[in-house]
């Protein structure tokens, strides 16, 4: 008797990955059969990258895994699960400020869609500063941000900010 795969999607703008985002990726892997890592487009948000140049950022940065699949959505994330057939939503919480907003998400998500539950992983404590805005903040005024991004990021940050290259 064959298993149905438990799938997981972690949706979020992505922009740019960081390394609180991939330690919340690699233990989604732990737990999941598959995780996909979907860039969602938020019609509400600016971006600095466009939807296609963040998913490729981030399998540059995350390499080729065989449970792992990065995709990008526009519309419903819970139209979007039922089309992956997947069993849950995977959030990343930095601080309890996260808590509320991602709340009400996940209650409309269940009330949209019983059979995806979603589900919240604390980032690691050395990530808990680290959120992409922040990052953009940085890399906008000069600041260093390695070990913050992986490195593939770093670099298509520097290449938005030129005049902000590191010698």
């Amino acid at each position: 008797m064959e298993k149905n795969p438990k799938i997981a999607i972690y949706p979020g703008s992505f922009d740019p990955l960081t390394n609180g985002h991939v330690d919340i990726i690699e233990r989604a892997l732990k737990i999941f059969d598959k995780v996909i890592v979907s860039v969602m487009h938020n019609p509400k948000k600016s971006s600095l990258f466009s939807v296609q140049e963040r998913v490729d950022m981030i399998r540059d940065s995350i390499g080729k895994k065989a449970n792992l699949e990065v995709d990008s959505f526009d519309g419903l994330l819970v139209d979007y699960t039922r089309m992956k057939n997947a069993v849950a939503i995977i959030r990343g919480m930095r601080a309890i400020s996260d808590f509320e907003n991602e709340f009400q998400m996940a209650l409309m998500n269940r009330r949209l869609n019983r059979d995806v539950q979603t589900i919240f992983l604390m980032t690691g404590l050395r990530w808990i500063f680290t959120s992409s805005s922040i990052i953009k903040e940085v890399a906008t005024f000069g600041g260093d941000i390695t070990g913050m991004v992986p490195q593939p990021i770093k670099l298509k940050m520097l290449e938005k900010f030129p005049a902000r290259k590191e010698n």
